[in-house]
């Protein structure tokens, strides 16, 4: 998808505030955080949104669990917690069209969100 923010910063055409790189993800810090703690994971593959899911690919979302259990425990997110973020479609919040995981921790966070 030569159109998505999120391929360019996958492959290395936008600059980004990099935290973790590997041969399937990369992972950078919010743009605009929500939190004092905001990244996200996004695959390097061009997947749409978590409804591309399927039995050929779904082992990309559990290398991202892991992923983002190591960065959490990296940053100290894990004793006291974090919240994990996947917004699909319209309606679910989603405004960028590639699969992408926010994650924000670093203070309490309160349910609904809004």
């Amino acid at each position: 998808m030569n159109d998505c923010i999120f391929c360019k910063i996958a492959h290395g055409e936008i600059p980004t505030d990099k935290i973790y790189e590997d041969d399937k993800v990369i992972v950078f810090n919010d743009i605009n955080p929500q939190s004092p703690v905001h990244f996200l994971v996004i695959p390097k593959e061009h997947i749409s949104s978590i409804k591309e899911i399927d039995e050929n690919n779904v082992s990309i979302i559990s290398h991202i669990v892991l992923i983002i259990k190591k960065i959490a425990k990296e940053k100290g997110l894990d004793e006291k917690g974090y919240r994990i973020i996947n917004n699909c479609g319209e309606y679910g919040g989603q405004t960028v069209e590639h699969l992408h995981f926010h994650v924000l921790g670093g203070r309490q966070l309160l349910w609904p969100p809004g």
